[in-house]
């Protein structure tokens, strides 16, 4: 496409890229409610499905912007990233809960209980990786996030000194990974 020196060319050509941005974030959130509609209803009449279409076009629509503002390729890298460390937070927590099974049925236990308060600081800069690492600490069994704010500063509770010993560990190194941020 060539620019005109008025500059319509050039305006019209963002226009179209930002039309397909926004039509892609629609359809993705429109694909996602309804895949979810189907999933958490687990009916296939055609009159609960056709509700269900139309729900998830009216909600897509009103909120396409929530879930994927703008579609941009980073976003797909990262849900590329992102899917990669799911399994891993998964096994994390499946080994969190065996230590907190092994503190519940030990003779000693008020000996091994020793919670704590942990504060830390990270580099974590957007809001999204923050609030990643805080629900990650938070589902793991035996740690809590109390507070964690916008410069990286995170308050943990950990029930023992095994739980508060691995904090932040390598769960901030693979969030970081995850959104491309330094550490």
């Amino acid at each position: 496409m060539t620019v005109s020196s008025n500059g319509v060319a050039k305006s019209y050509a963002k226009s179209t890229n930002i039309f397909f941005k926004v039509f892609f974030s629609f359809l993705i959130t429109f694909v996602l409610m309804f895949l979810s509609w189907i999933v958490l209803s687990g009916k296939f009449d055609p009159l609960l499905l056709w509700l269900g279409g139309i729900s998830s076009f009216f909600v897509s629509y009103y909120f396409y912007d929530l879930l994927f503002p703008l579609l941009e390729p980073r976003y797909v890298i990262i849900f590329l990233k992102f899917t990669k460390y799911i399994p891993w937070v998964i096994w994390e927590i499946i080994k969190a809960n065996f230590h907190l099974l092994y503190l519940a049925f030990h003779p000693r236990l008020k000996d091994l209980i020793d919670p704590k308060i942990i504060t830390f600081k990270t580099n974590l800069k957007s809001d999204i990786a923050i609030a990643t690492l805080a629900n990650s600490i938070t589902l793991t069994p035996g740690t809590i996030t109390v507070s964690a704010n916008s410069d990286g500063v995170f308050k943990v509770h950990a029930i023992d000194k095994k739980s508060a010993e691995g904090l932040p560990g390598i769960m901030l190194k693979k969030v970081a990974e995850v959104f491309g941020e330094e550490i």
